[in-house]
Parts: structure tokens; sequence; C-alpha cells
């Protein structure tokens, strides 16, 4: 459409020239026909509206892009839904004290610490008047335990991971002339709705803790089986 309209441009514009040149350097009557000026105010318009169209079909493609993407995007969000939809959450974190310093034990018989200062709980499956977890849904669980003792006079600390009254693994520190030991421990393991996990101080034994919150007891759910 372009290259026409610029070619009947041209053209008209070499008529009106010889036309002019034939007349003596006269202005010709033009009656009933098309004028230079109006071929070259066609023209332009074409150009605009030529560059409008382009403008119009890049806007088009690019809403056609936004709306893939948005598609995309509603796609994943459901996605997600359908992954977290019905699925518990259960995850707790606590430390031992919730203020002050010093030992807890010994006690004559084993006793579950008690870890009161509650970082966080989503579920409410960790009891801290007890310090016992139960759990509340069948799964894949994770936890970690932390112990700390101080010279008083000699270390003398063992504390266990109990599932159920049954010891999984423990951390300990009974020996030695050097104080301030720490250590830490682990385990994933699988829980039945109604099972009970915690760490148990050993008996006539002791761990120290303060507002540096050494000993920490933490756990999650890992998924639902």
């Amino acid at each position: 459409m372009k290259r026409i309209a610029v070619l009947i441009f041209a053209v008209s514009c070499c008529l009106c020239g010889a036309q002019y040149n034939a007349n003596n350097g006269k202005v010709p009557e033009c009656s009933g026909s098309v004028g230079c000026c109006e071929i070259y105010s066609l023209t332009s318009i074409s150009q605009n509206l030529g560059a409008v169209g382009e403008k119009i079909t890049n806007m088009a493609e690019k809403i056609t892009l936004l709306e893939e993407k948005l598609l995309n995007t509603e796609k994943e969000v459901l996605e997600l839904r359908s992954l977290t939809a019905g699925t518990p959450q259960v995850a707790f974190s606590a430390a031992l004290r919730d203020s002050g310093s010093g030992d807890t034990g010994p006690f004559t018989v084993a006793t579950p610490l008690q870890y009161k200062r509650i970082f966080s709980n989503t579920g409410n499956s960790y009891n801290p008047s007890t310090g016992i977890f139960t759990a509340v849904v069948k799964g894949m669980y994770f936890f970690r335990f932390s112990m700390f003792n101080n010279l008083n006079p000699v270390p003398n600390s063992v504390v266990s991971l109990m599932k159920n009254g049954v010891r999984l693994t423990s951390v300990w520190d009974t020996s030695g002339s050097d104080s301030h030991d720490m250590g830490s421990n682990a385990v994933v393991i699988p829980l039945e709705v109604g099972d009970n996990v915690y760490v148990e101080l050993q008996p006539n034994r002791i761990v120290y803790d303060d507002g540096m919150n050494y000993n920490t007891f933490s756990g999650f759910l890992l998924f639902t089986m």
C-alpha cells in the first residue's frame, strides 16, 4: 500500500511538472483530478496508519505474552494449593529455661526435661508443661536436641531422646577437667498418631543453661504417611 501511494505521488508530480512547463510556468488547471498536494497528504496518512498498525501489532503481541504468563502463574498457584491442601503443619522449637540461669537436676530417676522458652509451636503438638511432643498425624518426623554442662565440679551430664519410653539416641559428657562442654544429636523417625517424643535427663545428672539458651529441643513433620 505504501509503495503504491508513493508511486502515484511521484507520477503525479511528474505530470504536474510537465503541465507546468507546457503552460510557460503557469499552474495548470486540474479540474476533476487529484492534485500533487492531495496525493502527498494521502501518502502521509498512509504512512502514519502503517506506523500505528505496527504499534498495535506489537501491543497485541505483548498482551498475548502477558496472558500466557498469567495463565502459567495461575497454574503454579493451583499446583501449590493442591500440594498443601489438607496437609498438617507441625513444627516446634524450644529452649530449656525461660528466665534465669543454673543447673537442672540432679534427680534420682530419669526425668523428661521441660523446655519452657517457646520459639515456635505450629500445630501445638509440643507441651511445655511436660516437655513431651505428641504426634497428631502419622508421618516421618525430624528431631534435634542439644545439651550443655558447666564444671560443677566435673562434667556430669547425660540426656537421651526418647520415643514412648524407649531410648533412641543420647548425648553425654561425664569426665574431664574442662568446662562448658556442649553436644547435640538428631534423628529422623516414623511416628503414629499419639506417639510421644521427649528428651530425658538421666538419673543423678545435670545440665546447665542461662539466657544463651544452650539446651534446645526441636522437631517438625517431614511428610505424612
